[in-house]
C-alpha cells in the first residue's frame, strides 16, 4: 500500500505558515497598544524579577510586583467599547491661504450600552488636534468645533479620525479610526484687476466682443447705409420695406488661446517667498483669462495643470512643489510649449529673480510663432518694472498687490 505524505506535508506546512502569520499579527497589534514608556517599564519588570530571584533581595521582587501590578491595571484602561459614529464636517474644503477652516466633529454612540471617556485624535497634515470626549450615554452625541489656521499653501488632509483610549499615565494607547479623510485645499492668494484682456484675436470659432464690425460673422443689428459700406451686406427686404437702405452689421468675434508656463524649477527661485509670489500672480492671470472666456492652459515642468475651471486651476496650484533637476529649467518648459501648443496666442512665462536675462530671451524665442509674449518675473520686494527683452514684454513685481498696476503699463 502506497502512503502520499508529500500532499500532507505541504498541507501541514500551510497552515503552520497561515498559524503563525495570524500570531504575528496578533503579536504586532498587542505591541503597538505599549508606548515608549511602558516597554521601559516591562523591561525593568523582568530586570527586577531575573535579579530577584538569582540574587534572592526581597526588595528587587517587591519593586518587580509593585511595577507588574501597575502595568496591569494601566492595561485594564484599554478595555471598553469605542464605538462612535463619528461625522467629520468641514464648513470649506476650500481656503485662501491665511484663511482658518472651520469644521465639526460629532461623536455619536448608537449603541446600547455607555461608552467611556476617551480622548480622539484629528490629523491635520502633519500635526493633530486632541478632543477630551467625555462619557456618553447610549445614544447621547457630543460635537467638538474646531479651526484649522492656514499659514501655508498646500492640500492638507484632515482625519481619519483616530479614537484613543489608554491610561492616565500613558502607558498603553488603543487607537480606532473611524471616517474617512478629507482634503483641506489651501489655494494662493490671488488679486483681481480689471482692464482690457491681453491678446484677443479675431477669429471665426471666436466669441463675440463689445466692439462692433462691419464684417464678420455673428450678426448684431441693422443700420442705415452710410457711404463707403459694402453693398453685399444690404438687408433688402428691410430696406423694401422701410425706404431707407439697411445694412447689416455685426458684433466683431475674438478668440484667445491663453498660455501659462510657470517655472517651477528651484534654480529660478532666490527665496520661497518668491515661488509663492509667482504662484499667485500664475494665479491671478489664469482667473482672469477665464472670467473673460478664453481658451487658458497651464503648464509646468513635466505636466499640464487642470485650469478648465477656477476651482480647478487652483486646487492645481495649491498643490504645486519645486521640480526635479532633471526636468528642466524655463527654456525646456518653453521649448515644450512651443512643441506642443503651437497655437497659443498669448503666453505668459512666470519665474523667478534668479533667471537671468539671456535664459528669458531663449526661453521665448522657443515659444509659438506670432504668440504675443509677457514674462513675469517674481523678485520679492523689488520695485515693479517695465522692460523689454526681444519681442517680449517682461515685468518685475515685488509684491501681488503690483501685479494689476504693472499690467496697466503693458496695455498702455
Amino acid at each position: 500500500m502506497t502512503v502520499h505524505t508529500r500532499g500532507a506535508k505541504a498541507t501541514t506546512t500551510e497552515q503552520v505558515g497561515a498559524l503563525a502569520s495570524r500570531l504575528a499579527r496578533r503579536a504586532g497589534a498587542i505591541a503597538s497598544v505599549a508606548r515608549p514608556a511602558a516597554w521601559i517599564l516591562i523591561l525593568s519588570a523582568i530586570a527586577l524579577w531575573t535579579a530577584g530571584q538569582r540574587l534572592g533581595w526581597q526588595e528587587l521582587t517587591v519593586a518587580a510586583v509593585i511595577v507588574t501590578v501597575v502595568l496591569a491595571l494601566c492595561a485594564l484602561f484599554l478595555f471598553g467599547r469605542t464605538a462612535y459614529e463619528v461625522t467629520l464636517d468641514l464648513n470649506r474644503t476650500r481656503v485662501i491661504v491665511g484663511e482658518r477652516a472651520v469644521g465639526a466633529l460629532t461623536l455619536s454612540n448608537a449603541g446600547s450600552r455607555a461608552i467611556l471617556a476617551s480622548r480622539v485624535v484629528l490629523p491635520v497634515g502633519s500635526g493633530r488636534g486632541v478632543f477630551d470626549v467625555r462619557r456618553l450615554a447610549a445614544g447621547d452625541s457630543v460635537e467638538e468645533l474646531f479651526a484649522i489656521p492656514t499659514q501655508k499653501r498646500g492640500i492638507l488632509q484632515v482625519g481619519p479620525v483616530a479614537v484613543l483610549r489608554g491610561d492616565p499615565l500613558g502607558l498603553f494607547e488603543r487607537i480606532h479610526r473611524r471616517d474617512s479623510p478629507v482634503d483641506l485645499y489651501v489655494h494662493p492668494r490671488t488679486v483681481l484687476f480689471e482692464g482690457q484682456s491681453l491678446g484677443f484675436l479675431r477669429d471665426l470659432e471666436g466669441l463675440p466682443a463689445t466692439d462692433l464690425s462691419p464684417d464678420d460673422v455673428s450678426f448684431h443689428a441693422l443700420r442705415e447705409y452710410h457711404p463707403g459700406d459694402d453693398l453685399r451686406h444690404v438687408h433688402w427686404k428691410s430696406t423694401a420695406r422701410t425706404g431707407t437702405v439697411m445694412v447689416r452689421q455685426y458684433e466683431e468675434t475674438r478668440r484667445s488661446h491663453f498660455v501659462i508656463a510657470l517655472s517651477r524649477h528651484p534654480s529660478d527661485y532666490r527665496t520661497a517667498e518668491e515661488f509663492e509670489l509667482a504662484i499667485s500672480a500664475a494665479g491671478s492671470l489664469g482667473l482672469r483669462a477665464l472670467r473673460d472666456s478664453q481658451r487658458v492652459q497651464v503648464r509646468v515642468q513635466g505636466r499640464a495643470l487642470p485650469a478648465a475651471t477656477g476651482k480647478q486651476f487652483l486646487d492645481s496650484l495649491a498643490g504645486l512643489e519645486h521640480s526635479a533637476a532633471r526636468e528642466g529649467t524655463l527654456v525646456d518648459l518653453a521649448g515644450s510649449v512651443g512643441a506642443t501648443l503651437a497655437s497659443a496666442s498669448v503666453v505668459v512665462l512666470v519665474c523667478g529673480s534668479k533667471t537671468s536675462a539671456e535664459h528669458v530671451r531663449l526661453a521665448c524665442s522657443r515659444l509659438p510663432f506670432g504668440a504675443r509674449v509677457l514674462a513675469i518675473v517674481a523678485d520679492d520686494g523689488a520695485t515693479p518694472s517695465l522692460r523689454r527683452i526681444g519681442e517680449a514684454d517682461v515685468v518685475t513685481v515685488g509684491a501681488l498687490d503690483q501685479l494689476s498696476r504693472a499690467l496697466v503699463k503693458v496695455l498702455a
